[in-house]
């Protein structure tokens, strides 16, 4: 990963309440250790019925390796620091506990579990409270889900269990996908109090719609994946790559997720190099306009045969019965993040009928994207790298 962001750019776009932790009302936002820069000004939302006070600009943890750069993070004012159970093996936890591990009481902190069951929940709960170093978790999600009935009573058990036990505050669904359905749905759980929600400029309409319902039900809503993606193995000679050395496309990116207050509380980009952290802290004082709105009109086009906007519409439709959108969002981890054991971990932990599949052998994609998405070469690329 590029250390600068002008570099992060022309290598490609990656895809990339002050919370307090004690169980009392969340207290005034806290000065910062270090100086902020003038261009600056920090915005805070509240998350739906939670009362936890937080920037509209959170950070991401997921790809993160550098400790520093979480610990500035919460030093400059960022209030919202997100991670999950699975993210680096374990290892994410570890540094994200030991970067923030003085700054508890002046934050809102969140993770994930990707367990199916209300045992092995609970079980990565523990696991996430240790290498955390904390007692509780403001918020705890169910992670990646794309549809109700994958929010099952027993997981809903296990927050529920949780709860009693004060070992989180707040319980929550992450989704990737199926935002049109899942979120209505999750908005009428009585249980579910934060989503969190991929959320960027080239999903529909639905998606927006589904979100200011959600937090008009009171529920807390923050974004991920608000970068839509990016292809970092683009190179020089490429058409595509002059658009990529245009400065300012993940920061039109940040704000467009960000441009409604109605629909989000907060985004949570990815975030590693201290020069992201303080180029996104300045889409709080600068809103989405029209220079933003011609760049991410350009993005999409750029984007238009690489990117899934997880709209559904090829769901079964593969004669293999492929999981498309799944597999299209873990070359992402690869191409955009430029992760490639995050992105083949989350391929062999797909169904072995599905990791033996290869499209190449097939006489003809019976996928067709409604966007342009070139399915089956994305997929022969990702069967080519991870299986």
């Amino acid at each position: 990963m590029n250390s600068s962001r002008r570099n992060f750019l022309v290598a490609g776009i990656g895809l990339p309440a002050i919370a307090s932790a004690s169980r009392s009302t969340s207290p005034e936002p806290q000065a910062p250790a270090k100086k902020r820069s003038s261009d600056v000004k920090f915005e805070y939302r509240v998350l739906g019925n939670t009362g936890l006070k937080v920037t509209s600009v959170a950070f991401g943890c997921m790809i993160t390796s550098d400790g520093s750069v979480v610990e500035r993070g919460a030093d400059m004012g960022i209030t919202y620091f997100d991670t999950a159970h699975s993210y680096q093996g374990g290892n994410n936890e570890r540094m994200v506990g030991a970067a923030l591990k003085g700054k508890r009481n002046s934050i809102t902190l969140s993770s994930k579990t990707h367990g199916l069951t209300k045992q092995d929940a609970l079980s990565d709960l523990d696991a996430s409270l240790k290498s955390l170093q904390t007692d509780h978790l403001d918020i705890w999600y169910l992670h990646a889900k794309s549809k109700p009935e994958e929010v099952t009573d027993d997981l809903i058990d296990a927050q529920q269990t949780a709860k009693k036990a004060g070992k989180i505050r707040f319980a929550g669904v992450s989704t990737h996908a199926g935002q049109p359905v899942l979120v209505p749905w999750l908005a009428k759980n009585p249980n579910v109090d934060v989503i969190l929600s991929a959320y960027n400029f080239t999903l529909e309409p639905a998606v927006t719609t589904a979100l200011e319902q959600a937090a008009a039900a009171g529920k807390g809503v923050a974004c991920i994946k608000v970068m839509a993606g990016g292809f970092r193995s683009i190179k020089p000679g490429d058409p595509a790559y002059a658009k990529l050395k245009q400065d300012g496309a993940l920061l039109a990116a940040l704000k467009w997720a960000m441009r409604n207050p109605k629909a989000v509380h907060a985004a949570v980009p990815s975030i590693t190099d201290n020069d992201q952290l303080e180029e996104n802290l300045t889409a709080m004082s600068h809103p989405y306009g029209a220079a933003e709105e011609k760049l991410l009109a350009e993005r999409l086009e750029l984007i238009r045969p690489l990117y899934c906007r997880t709209c559904g519409r090829c769901d079964g439709a593969c004669r293999e019965g492929l999981p498309v959108a799944d597999m299209l969002r873990i070359l992402t981890y690869a191409d955009g993040y430029g992760q490639f054991p995050l992105a083949r971990e989350r391929f062999l932990e797909l169904a072995p009928e599905h990791t033996s599949v290869k499209c190449a052998a097939c006489p003809g994609c019976t996928v067709q994207c409604p966007h342009g998405v070139r399915v089956a070469e994305r997929l022969t690329r990702a069967q080519e790298l991870f299986a």
